[in-house]
C-alpha cells in the first residue's frame, strides 16, 4: 500500500478533527486517525506523519484511503470482521470429557491434549480450554500409599491429639534422620541468574560422600535441633537422643514422634528409654511418614539448600546444614497442624482398597 489520497480539509472537518483530537475522554484510536488527517492536511511526509501520530506508515495509508472514502465518520467506525468459529457443540464437548476419563488407544498411558484434538476433530487450543474450564489434567498424576497398620486410628489419634493439644509441662518433638545426603561438587562452575537468564549448573557431579542428618523438631516453637553423621544405625541414634537430652530443659517430659524404622526399636535404644523415664515414644502408623512433622523440615532444606548446593567434601556439606539449622531456629515459628484425626479418616475413606 502507498499514499493515494491526497487530504483537502473542509473548514467544518477540521473544526470536527481538531476537537476529536483535543477531547481526552476520547478514545485514543479515535484521537490517533484525527491527528493523522490533520498532519496528512499539512503535506507533511507519511513517516513524519506516522511518527508524530505514533502510528505505522500503513496506517497512515489505511486511515488517508478511509477519510478519502467515508469522511469523519468513517475514522469513528470500524469495519466490520468475520465471525470466529462458532462454539462446539453440547455434543462435542462431552465426547471431549468423556474420552479424556477413559483409557487412550494405541496402548498409550494416558490423553495428550494433540491425541485428543485428532480423535474428536477439533483444535489443540479448544481441548485446552475445555479440560481447564472443566479441571482435567491427564498429564498430571499423584501417588498415594494406604497404611495397613493394624493400629492406625489409634496412631493417629494418639499423634494428631500431641500435635492439636500439646500436654502441659511436657516438649513434644518430631524425630527422624535423612540419609545418604549426598555431597555434589559440579565439574565446572555454573553462572548466576540474570535478566532474561536463568541461572546454569552443569548436569553432571562429581561424589564427594555422604552423611546423614538426624533431626528433631520441637513443635512448640519450631526450632531444629540436628546432627549430622556417617551411619543412621542405633549406636547414631542413641547419640542423636543424649543431644535432644541435653537441649531439653530439665523438668519437662519429652513426647517423641518416630516412625518405624528398626533403628527406632532396637533393643538398647529401648533399654535408653528405659533409663530415661521422661521420655515416651510415640510411633506413626506404617507408610504414614506424612504425619511425622519433621518430614516438612526434611523437604524444606532439600529445596533450599542441598539440591542446588555445591560441596567440594562431607564437612563442607554438614557445615552447609549446621548453617542453615542455625539461621532457621532465628526464625522458627510453632508448628501448626489443621486437620482433626476425623477429618483424615473421612478422607482416607474415599481411597478405595485395591480388590475393591
Amino acid at each position: 500500500m502507498a499514499q493515494t489520497v491526497n487530504i483537502l480539509l473542509p473548514p467544518e472537518d477540521r473544526e470536527r478533527l481538531l476537537a476529536i483530537a483535543s477531547d481526552r475522554s476520547r478514545r485514543l484510536k479515535h484521537i490517533q486517525r484525527a491527528r493523522i488527517i490533520l498532519f496528512s492536511a499539512e503535506r507533511l511526509p507519511v513517516l513524519e506523519v506516522a511518527c508524530r501520530a505514533g502510528v505505522s506508515r500503513p496506517a497512515v495509508w489505511r486511515w488517508q484511503q478511509r477519510y478519502g472514502e467515508e469522511g469523519v465518520e468513517g475514522l469513528l467506525r470500524d469495519k466490520t470482521r468475520k465471525p470466529g468459529r462458532a462454539p462446539l457443540s453440547a455434543e462435542v464437548v462431552a465426547k471431549v470429557l468423556a474420552l479424556t476419563c477413559s483409557e487412550p488407544p494405541d496402548e498409550a498411558t494416558h490423553w495428550t491434549g494433540r491425541a485428543m484434538a485428532k480423535a474428536v476433530g477439533v483444535s489443540l487450543r479448544a481441548v485446552q480450554r475445555l479440560w481447564d474450564a472443566h479441571r482435567l489434567q491427564p498429564h498430571r498424576l499423584r501417588t498415594f500409599k494406604r497404611s495397613n497398620d493394624p493400629q492406625f486410628a489409634e496412631k493417629v489419634e494418639d499423634v494428631v491429639g500431641l500435635y492439636m493439644d500439646p500436654p502441659m509441662h511436657a516438649v513434644v518433638v518430631s524425630i527422624d534422620e535423612k540419609s545418604q545426603i549426598q555431597a555434589l561438587d559440579r565439574t565446572q562452575p555454573g553462572l548466576p541468574i540474570k535478566p532474561g537468564k536463568c541461572g546454569t549448573m552443569t548436569h553432571d557431579y562429581k561424589r564427594n560422600g555422604t552423611t546423614t542428618l538426624f533431626a528433631a523438631l520441637n513443635i512448640l516453637d519450631g526450632t531444629v535441633v540436628g546432627r549430622c553423621m556417617p551411619r543412621h544405625r542405633h549406636q547414631e541414634f542413641i547419640r542423636f537422643l543424649n543431644a535432644v537430652e541435653r537441649a531439653v530443659p530439665a523438668g519437662k517430659l519429652i513426647d517423641a514422634i518416630v516412625d518405624n524404622y528398626a533403628t527406632h526399636k532396637h533393643p538398647n535404644v529401648m533399654k535408653w528409654l528405659a533409663r530415661h523415664p521422661r521420655w515416651t515414644f510415640h510411633f506413626t502408623p506404617t507408610s504414614a511418614s506424612w504425619l511425622n512433622a519433621v518430614e516438612g523440615f526434611f523437604s524444606t532444606i532439600t529445596r533450599r539448600k542441598i539440591r542446588r548446593g555445591v560441596f567440594k567434601s562431607v564437612a563442607d556439606l554438614q557445615d552447609a546444614i549446621g548453617r542453615y539449622i542455625h539461621a532457621h531456629n532465628k526464625t522458627s515459628r510453632p508448628f501448626v497442624w489443621t486437620t482433626s484425626a476425623p477429618a483424615i479418616f473421612e478422607k482416607l475413606a474415599q481411597i478405595r482398597e485395591p480388590s475393591e
